[in-house]
């Protein structure tokens, strides 16, 4: 007897990742992404490109991020520049190689910062980066049942 309450592994059950592929070539209405040969890229979208909504603009327009960067404690306040310079750069060089990997908002909170992406390793990404640049504590949790990976930098 097979079970089928078992809980879904992310990429079966991420309700923004892409079910079928898609007509190619697509370009995203919004950001001008174009999808090719099985993957979203930047560069001139063909004329006969159909028009969709990426993922990652999709998730941006939803408001529901992949990734959650937490920053705690009151060292990231006394460096804030410096810190949202690092995490702007750490984006800017994962979106010229892959796409789909964007922040989509900073909300600053107390002596909170949450920072929200659009994929979960952008999210793990920056987090790493915290970590190896001003050292500090570092946790993920990605629990099973959700699609969405909290991680907490804390100095």
């Amino acid at each position: 007897m097979t079970r089928r309450d078992k809980l879904l592994r992310e990429h079966e059950h991420d309700p923004y990742q892409t079910r079928k592929k898609m007509s190619d070539p697509s370009a995203c209405t919004e950001c001008g992404a174009r999808y090719r040969n099985g993957r979203w890229e930047w560069g001139d979208s063909p004329i006969d490109a159909k028009p969709v909504l990426c993922p990652a603009c999709h998730r941006s327009r939803d408001g529901l991020p992949a990734g959650i960067l937490r920053l705690e404690g009151a060292f990231h306040l006394a460096h804030r520049a410096e810190i949202l310079g690092l995490l702007r750069n750490i984006e800017e060089r994962e979106v010229k190689a892959h796409a789909l990997k964007r922040i989509m908002g900073v909300e600053e909170q107390g002596e909170t910062v949450t920072v929200t992406t659009t994929h979960a390793g952008l999210a793990r990404s920056l987090g790493d980066a915290l970590h190896h640049a001003y050292g500090g504590e570092l946790d993920y949790h990605y629990p099973e049942e959700a699609t969405v990976l909290r991680v907490r930098w804390a100095r």
